[in-house]
């Protein structure tokens, strides 16, 4: 102990007072957060989670609101409420969201390959077309490739993009025909037959 610190100071510093109260409104603003994922949520997947009836009551009300103001206010008494119940009571719904964040972000992330490669395959990369056909050797190639030459004329001609669209259609079932061989292909290595 230094000589410039009394003993009293000395047992101060040893009290625990707590969390700060930077911490207080890290937690109350990540309460807040959640309550407002919960009211933006669909009714269906709301009542898959389990949470207190209060609670529920609460995020049906502050639906209902449509004023700004008024809403802000009915969502931070609905935080209010969530922080009387404690953390143990919101822990399922926090994973089930944190859950969903990520698929949903891993979704966004195919969607935006399959677009760069629709925009690849009608900027008339040659490369591009023959590495699909060189992954997905099932795809139709002459539909492919007339696909490919609608959407060029439709792009030139100022028409709306039905073969555009047509072929980010095509372009998802093939990734989504990929995946499953794959997620059974796996399977299969897990649980070998007898």
């Amino acid at each position: 102990m230094s000589p410039s610190r009394s003993r009293n100071q000395t047992e101060l510093d040893e009290t625990d007072y707590g969390p700060s109260r930077t911490q207080q409104r890290r937690d109350a603003l990540a309460v807040l957060s959640l309550a407002a994922q919960l009211v933006e949520l669909q009714p269906s997947r709301l009542a898959k989670l389990e949470l207190p009836e209060d609670v529920l009551q609460e995020v049906a009300t502050t639906r209902r609101i449509t004023s700004h103001i008024a809403r802000k206010r009915q969502l931070a008494f609905l935080a209010k409420l969530m922080r009387r119940h404690g953390e143990e009571a919101f822990a399922a719904a926090r994973a089930e969201l944190g859950e969903n964040r990520e698929r949903q972000r891993q979704e966004n992330a195919a969607m935006h390959r399959l677009e760069a490669l629709r925009e690849r395959l009608l900027e008339d990369d040659e490369s591009a077309l023959s590495g699909l056909i060189e992954q997905y050797p099932e795809v139709d190639r002459q539909h492919l490739r007339s696909l490919i030459r609608q959407a060029r004329s439709e792009r030139a001609g100022n028409k709306p993009p039905k073969a555009y669209r047509e072929i980010y259609q095509l372009l998802k079932q093939l990734a989504d025909s990929n995946s499953d061989s794959e997620a059974e292909a796996d399977d299969a290595e897990l649980n070998p037959p007898d």
